[in-house]
């Protein structure tokens, strides 16, 4: 067996946790969603059964509206203070018997069904389509009903964790720009924000500046509160929020992954619901009005105001994934990402283009190579008909983690491995990659 295969192998095997991967061995001691579906699609070349149960774990948190929250916590009363951060309690819709964040994440599940079907004989993958769908279904309508308010098409995000890209630019942009309390405002003023460090976990454990700022992380820690003393309620929310944002990562993983539920359903031979069907068509036409002609890439939208928000990451690449772009739109977003001055350094790709002045090559989603949006733009390449690109990537992508370890992210630019090490979805898509 490959080495890299058994260092993958190792890493999930360490983390796992009986129901769930948690992401690392000591970080991250929760389940989370997107990390969860990318660990089930590693898993289903180790052991179908196990990857089955990540899934079927994630779904023991969906909320009774259909959401499928991206966390679920551990029970445990060590981590007694997590959970009362998010307090899911607090809204009539959060499940019983665990206790979970109040957000949503990436909806990736259809694709982690999928890949476990692929793994699996017919008679095997059309009865856990079948014990899924209902779930999935169910989690799909409520991104509709929740999430899309004017019926567009696009479904809103109502913090920046629910785009899976945390502290990217515009994410802190915005919270700076209309959610910023005074008190944070006189903490930065007074220059006493390094004695934040004291309460977060990750900074005793891992360099600062491989992490948040402690300013951007104490405002994302005051949107989780101002979302908890609205009890979670999407009316409230929508009535007075200060940041509502239409992601074009997540609106690209959702179009993805309405293909995917059409296609898991179809060989289940469950009929959709017509409402479902009617508003996946929109989502397909309504991402085309987050193109901007001027950049040659997409960029998301700001809910409140109807403007696009013109700072590029690497979300503007991720219609790619969707894959129901135009040919000439694709190609334009390849000329973009294959760009050495961009995107395409010496580790791509980084989350921030390089020539930007917020690039930050060692901090978080500010600047560092991820797994698993490498991953996702590999698979929309093929999928779109640019193999050369895309076995390009891959192959940068496997080498990365050969050289320099699995870790939760890399710097572009060196191939250091930064953040956590024995980084689950890392492992996890690289076993995929390698035996794709």
């Amino acid at each position: 067996m490959d080495i890299l295969s058994e260092q993958c192998e190792s890493v999930l095997r360490g983390n796992d946790r009986g129901t769930h991967t948690v992401p690392s061995p000591s970080l991250y001691p929760h389940q989370w969603l997107w990390d969860s579906a990318f660990s089930a699609i590693g898993w289903a070349h180790i052991d179908t059964a196990r990857a089955e149960q990540e899934l079927l774990s994630l779904f023991h948190g969906q909320w009774h509206n259909g959401m499928v929250p991206h966390m679920i916590f551990n029970m445990s009363p060590r981590y007694a203070q997590d959970r009362s951060t998010w307090r899911s309690w607090v809204s009539d819709d959060s499940p019983n018997d665990v206790a979970t964040s109040g957000i949503t994440q990436p909806p990736i599940i259809a694709e982690a069904v999928v890949r476990i079907g692929a793994q699996l004989d017919k008679p095997a993958r059309q009865q856990f389509y079948k014990r899924v769908l209902p779930k999935l279904i169910k989690y799909h309508e409520w991104l509709y009903t929740e999430r899309d308010p004017h019926k567009e098409g696009l479904v809103i995000q109502v913090h920046p964790y629910e785009t899976g890209l945390d502290n990217t630019p515009p994410w802190m942009h915005q919270l700076h720009e209309h959610s910023r309390p005074w008190w944070i405002s006189a903490i930065k003023k007074m220059h006493i924000d390094p004695l934040i460090n004291v309460a977060r976990r990750d900074t005793r454990s891992l360099p600062a500046e491989q992490r948040m700022k402690n300013i951007d992380a104490l405002v994302i820690w005051d949107s989780v509160r101002r979302l908890r003393r609205k009890h979670y309620d999407i009316d409230k929310i929508l009535h007075r929020s200060l940041f509502l944002t239409e992601d074009v990562s997540f609106n690209s993983i959702f179009v993805r992954n309405n293909t995917l539920l059409r296609d898991i359903a179809s060989e289940a031979r469950v009929k959709l619901p017509a409402e479902l069907l009617e508003n996946m068509q929109n989502s397909e036409r309504a991402l085309e009005s987050l193109w901007d002609e001027q950049f040659n890439v997409y960029f998301s939208r700001d809910f409140i105001t109807n403007k696009l928000i013109k700072e590029p990451t690497i979300a503007s690449l991720m219609p790619l994934y969707a894959g129901t772009i135009s040919k000439e739109r694709a190609a334009k977003l390849v000329r973009v990402l294959t760009n050495n001055h961009v995107f395409w350094l010496k580790h791509p790709v980084p989350s921030v283009p390089r020539n930007i002045r917020s690039f930050d090559q060692n901090r978080y989603w500010q600047g560092p190579t991820w797994i698993n949006t490498n991953w996702l733009i590999i698979d929309g390449l093929m999928r779109m008909g640019f193999a050369t690109e895309a076995a390009a990537l891959k192959s940068h992508t496997i080498e990365l983690m050969r050289e320099h370890g699995i870790w939760e992210y890399y710097n572009p630019l060196t191939g250091q491995g930064l953040g956590s090490a024995d980084f689950s979805w890392s492992a996890a898509l690289a076993l995929d990659l390698l035996n794709s």
